[in-house]
């Protein structure tokens, strides 16, 4: 069912050429499902002899609302949980701009381009994924107008799409949810040209993932390069005799198949992918064929075409070692992983063999001088390869860290080897200057990021706590911050629109805008840029959280240091940033109570962009106070390695520094604190309320790390716990058998070592499926204060990974945050 918000559409006349050659295509990419009967999900409840305990939103089934409500429940209760539920459905119903691509039109003056909206669906509990196209028309006083389709078209089942260089056709894949066969689709302007189903004995699912994910379409649109599962290994077959030695796939009911050697997977929301390999497919024949020359022991992800040269073609890849065991890889850009290439298979003469086998047939490792290589670029001329780098992150056993960015020449002879010279373009930024450039912080690429002249390139990079977009000039690299400078909300990139920006804007207090960046001038350096508001479709949300949002403000504080020590670096000196967000009132003695919010990672950052769960627990009368700690990104890389080895410590100080910091500010009343985090923000939480027990009336933990020497054990990054506890030492230290003196030490690293003192009401959420933080370290800290008699109440959601981030889950998460602080902090 499409979401009424997205319905309310001001249409406009079009011209014939208004929409993108794709959209009467997208309009056929799926039937919407038929309408179901809309319920408000109404929980039940029941009680437990210190807490009252919720149950899920709604069944799993279908999303029907159980109709039981125990009457031990009073009607106050009840009336407030269904308040709370409607408010923060209004929040999630809120769509998010995902995606964007642009495409040129006849006219000089005017583009094409399609949105990718993101919508939870809570009845579906899937992520729904729609498409929105317009029309751009650039008009000669510097304006532009942004022409909408009436509708957004919904993407059921499918996993991606990839439009082609040319924009005249779309691959649309569809991975299966079962066993069955990968669904490949060529659509043209109006409908489908080609479509094959690739059986698992080829290949199982597309990577999509965004990280292994790579996509690429070669030069003249007739062949597609990918990433996708290796096909299974065979099972061994037995029946009522044994082992049956000629055992094959067929369905037999005498027989049965066994589960083979166990294979090691990438961990944290990765556990079906084990082997990603490349392959080569022929859109006109469907045929596919595996690329060989690389060895099994890379794996691989992020593929793309090379420009051909003296006939000669290539697919550029990153290749990830997995020698010895794969560690968890989902945020953690400290695995070592390179540049490769190799020759792409020929489909020439309706045989795939290799064009030059015999000198080309083995993947060349492009950049073995160093440790890290991903997000691979070619010049808009061929000429140069641009790719980021987190060798700082590699290098030191942060999962996380500074990136740099290089590039190496493309060989104009077509024979690759490995680079002798890596041209570093932008370096790792030690210690930035006050409002300078603090260094790369990139997530992601653009799949086209060059401006026209082919040596500016347009980047989102974290910025402290607010993103930035960036230019970067490869040959000279001069860096630039072209999203405006007195901006504390958060900018990102969607694409480009030949030299114009189409980006998002956000802030903690205002929903996603799109807004158009025109260049002003040349490109250069210093060249100015002129940022257009654009109406779309997508800002339109609920009267009521409009008007919640545009009752509260923020701002971005900057927190002293206090603990600064002898040795401490000059980067690790410097004031670090918390985000605070609270009412308008007038009134300074009229303060809401606060609650701190404290991000994972720890090499992770909170930005300044639009949070619905956030904004859900502003609007119930709590002002946040978002604690960018030191170790966070975007700061620098001295601030960022100050803490691995003092995490416990520096970090909870940091913590309690920029409490102490609010509270002299006036902007928060000492006896209504309640904290929240999840993941290394939990284990900050559970640390805080053992550490400083009169501080906190409430504590929420999702996902918590309670005990480092458990986690160690059972985690997919039992790197992460070394690293984090001794510092770059641990790194070298980490072993699979820790010594009892290792486990000592985790031990009085974690929060657990402190809960003799806890005292404070606390909240756990929990995913029975998380292989980075299992469900075993909150579980045995809840059950400790359980033991002490400290109030507690754990939700655990049976088929949530680390992030509780399925719509039901999410849902009822912070609906319960929602309650527990409400409950505690009055």
């Amino acid at each position: 069912m499409m979401n009424l918000s997205l319905l309310n559409f001001t249409t406009t006349t079009f011209t014939t050429r208004s929409l993108s050659i794709f959209t009467s295509s997208l309009s056929s990419l799926s039937l919407l499902p038929k309408r179901k009967p809309f319920f408000s999900p109404r929980p039940f409840f029941s009680l437990s002899s210190r807490s009252l305990s919720v149950a899920s939103a709604m069944d799993n089934a279908g999303g029907i609302p159980t109709k039981e409500t125990p009457s031990s429940v009073d009607a106050a209760t009840q009336e407030e949980y269904s308040s709370l539920s409607k408010l923060l459905q209004e929040f999630t119903d809120i769509p998010t701009i995902d995606k964007a691509w642009t495409f040129k039109s006849d006219d000089d003056d005017a583009s094409h381009a399609m949105f990718v909206i993101g919508q939870p669906s809570l009845l579906s509990n899937k992520k729904r994924k729609s498409v929105l196209s317009s029309h751009i028309l650039r008009k000669s006083n510097d304006s532009v107008s942004f022409q909408w389709a009436p509708f957004p078209i919904e993407m059921t089942g499918v996993t991606t799409m990839v439009p082609s260089p040319s924009g005249l056709k779309l691959l649309v894949i569809r991975n299966p949810e079962g066993d069955g066969p990968t669904h490949f689709e060529i659509w043209g302007p109006s409908s489908v040209k080609k479509e094959f189903s690739i059986p698992r004995t080829i290949h199982g699912s597309v990577y999509s993932d965004g990280w292994f994910e790579g996509i690429s379409w070669n030069s003249d649109e007739t062949s597609i390069a990918y990433v996708a599962e290796e096909p299974d290994s065979p099972k061994p077959t037995f029946n009522v005799f044994g082992y049956k030695k000629d055992g094959n796939s067929d369905k037999d009911c005498g027989s049965w198949k066994g589960q083979g050697d166990w294979e090691e997977d990438w961990g944290e929301t990765y556990a079906s992918k084990k082997q990603p390999a490349l392959f080569v497919m022929d859109i006109h024949s469907g045929e596919v064929l595996a690329v060989t020359g690389v060895e099994r022991e890379l794996s691989v992800g992020q593929v793309a075409w090379a420009p051909p040269v003296e006939g000669r073609h290539y697919l550029v890849f990153i290749g990830w070692p997995s020698n010895n065991r794969k560690l968890g890889i989902k945020y953690c850009y400290n695995r070592p992983c390179a540049l490769y290439a190799v020759n792409a298979p020929s489909f020439e003469s309706g045989a795939g063999i290799n064009r030059n086998a015999a000198e080309d047939s083995v993947a060349v490792n492009l950049t073995p001088s160093i440790s890290s290589a991903f997000f691979p670029r070619f010049s808009p001329d061929g000429k140069f390869l641009v790719f980021l780098s987190a060798k700082s992150s590699v290098d030191s056993g942060a999962h996380s860290a500074t990136d740099s960015l290089h590039k190496i020449e493309w060989p104009s002879n077509g024979k690759v080897g490995p680079s002798s010279k890596i041209v570093d373009v932008v370096p790792v930024v030690m210690c930035p200057e006050e409002g300078s450039f603090p260094g790369l912080y990139c997530s992601k690429f653009l799949p086209k990021p060059f401006l026209s002249d082919g040596e500016t390139m347009v980047l989102s990079s974290y910025w402290g706590s607010a993103p930035a977009i960036i230019t970067v000039n490869v040959s000279s690299g001069q860096v630039s911050r072209i999203s405006p400078n007195n901006s504390n909300s958060s900018w990102d990139v969607l694409d480009l629109d030949s030299d114009n920006i189409i980006a998002v804007c956000s802030s903690p207090v205002s929903i996603p805008e799109i807004k158009y960046g025109s260049l002003v001038g040349k490109i250069s350096g210093d060249a100015k840029w002129n940022w257009l508001d654009v109406l779309c479709p997508t800002t339109k949300c609920s009267d009521k959280c409009l008007s919640l949002l545009a009752s509260l403000q923020f701002d971005i504080l900057k927190i002293p240091v206090k603990d600064i020590v002898e040795n401490l670096t000059k980067g690790a000196s410097k004031p670090f940033e918390a985000i605070y967000v609270s009412s308008k009132s007038s009134d300074p003695k009229l303060l809401d109570p606060l609650i701190v919010i404290l991000h994972g990672g720890p090499h992770t950052v909170s930005l300044s962009s639009f949070s619905k769960s956030h904004a859900f627990l502003s609007s119930l009368g709590f002002s946040l106070l978002i604690v960018n700690y030191r170790g966070s990104l975007g700061f620098g890389e001295e601030a960022l390695q100050s803490l691995p080895g003092k995490v416990g410590s520096q970090d909870v100080n940091d913590v309690l520094a920029a409490i102490d910091h609010a509270i002299d500010k006036g902007l928060a009343d000492p006896s209504k604190i309640a904290v929240l985090g999840g993941s290394h923000g939990g284990f900050l939480t559970t640390h805080l309320i053992g550490q400083a027990p009169e501080k906190f009336v409430a504590a929420a933990a999702r996902n918590p790390v309670c005990n480092l020497a458990l986690m160690v054990g059972t985690s997919d990054i039992p790197d992460w716990c070394y690293f984090e506890a001794y510092g770059i030492e641990g790194k070298s230290m980490y072993t699979e058998a820790p010594s009892d003196e290792q486990l000592a030490l985790l031990y009085s690293k974690s929060p657990i070592y402190h809960i003799s003192k806890v005292k404070t009401p606390t909240l756990f959420l929990l995913g029975a499926k998380d292989l980075r933080v299992p469900v075993s370290n909150g579980i045995q800290y809840a059950r400790a204060l359980k033991e002490k008699g400290v109030e507690n109440k754990v939700i655990v959601f049976p088929n949530d990974v680390h992030g509780i981030d399925r719509p039901q889950s999410d849902f009822e998460s912070f609906l319960n945050i929602g309650l527990w602080f409400k409950k505690y902090c009055k």
